[in-house]
């Protein structure tokens, strides 16, 4: 690693263990922004900077301090344990309790704020699209879940999640990009 980033990376460390909570939203919040931009790339959409602050205000807003709290009141609960069926614990509360729950809100987010929908209609595209948006999250997050109980640090462990947020949301856009490709040209033939 360069002195630069070594330096960078020690300031950032002085930051997390001095203000954690705001260390962690903005972190998520620059993760979010990053794959929202990388997202509209892959789109080959036109950047709409809208888009990017709006993602970036949710990484700030909503999922960074989340993770914080959530985090730290699993490792309370289960007293900061790493045995295998302590982290099955805490993956399934996580998978069963926090991922419908982020799922809804993040749909509710993206269709009322980013997209401007009206609510009748973001309520009929979460109660129709939630259960299949749930089970695709669950063949991805579990595992995510798992190394992060398991090998992160606490004070880490949001900064991962962000990060395989970022990878899941342009994954998913990816993924729905190529679907959609191919339904056109299954179309024309």
């Amino acid at each position: 690693m360069s002195e630069v980033g070594k330096e960078a990376w020690r300031k950032y460390l002085i930051q997390l263990q001095a203000h954690p909570l705001r260390t962690k939203a903005i972190t998520s919040g620059v993760l979010a922004g990053t794959s929202s931009l990388v997202a509209q790339k892959i789109s080959g959409s036109k950047i709409q900077l809208r888009k990017l602050v709006l993602f970036m205000l949710y990484g700030f807003g909503y999922a960074g301090p989340l993770a914080h709290f959530l985090h730290k009141l699993l490792d309370t609960l289960f007293r900061g344990k790493k045995d295998n069926k302590t982290v099955a614990k805490k993956v399934l509360l996580e998978q069963l309790i926090v991922s419908p729950w982020n799922n809804m809100v993040f749909m509710l987010y993206y269709g009322l704020v980013m997209e401007g929908q009206p609510w009748r209609s973001v309520k009929g595209k979460v109660r129709k699209d939630l259960p299949s948006v749930q089970f695709a999250a669950w063949k991805f997050w579990p595992i995510v879940s798992w190394v992060n109980h398991q090998y992160i640090p606490l004070q880490f462990r949001v900064v991962y999640g962000s990060f395989m947020g970022a990878l899941w949301y342009d994954s998913f856009t990816s993924n729905f990009l190529l679907l959609h490709l191919v339904n056109s040209v299954c179309r024309s033939l």
